[in-house]
């Protein structure tokens, strides 16, 4: 591990949930929630600026989804430091996926990105 990846280290983990409730089969209608968790494992403090989101569904189409900071906020992590937000997305097929990045500014002015690893987004009778 090089120097600047170990200053600049924000993990990011996901949780997906199928909202029953919320979706309707018949109109091609399936929501799902997410939780995200990002840690700060680098040397410096950082702040989120912006989010990435490339959501794909069942049949391949994908959706690109840019915008600033994630649920009205673009929090700051101290190292060490955590934060947790929930939210959610809509495809028109019982399986996708989503992945992407956030673009984080450190406390010293280095502008660096934290990777959203792929997570599945599926209603759960569909994956075997």
């Amino acid at each position: 591990m090089t120097e600047e990846s170990s200053t600049y280290r924000i993990d990011v983990s996901v949780l997906s949930e199928y909202l029953p409730l919320e979706s309707d089969s018949a109109t091609a209608r399936f929501v799902f929630s997410y939780t995200v968790t990002l840690r700060n494992l680098g040397t410096v403090t950082a702040r989120l600026l912006s989010r990435h989101w490339v959501i794909t569904d069942g049949e391949g189409h994908v959706q690109e989804v840019r915008g600033e900071g994630v649920v009205g906020e673009q929090p700051t992590l101290e190292p060490g430091a955590t934060y947790t937000y929930s939210s959610g997305a809509m495809l028109e097929t019982p399986v996708g996926s989503m992945r992407g990045s956030y673009q984080m500014v450190a406390e010293d002015g280095t502008h660096f990105e934290a990777e959203i690893p792929v997570f599945t987004l599926a209603v759960p009778s569909q994956l075997h």
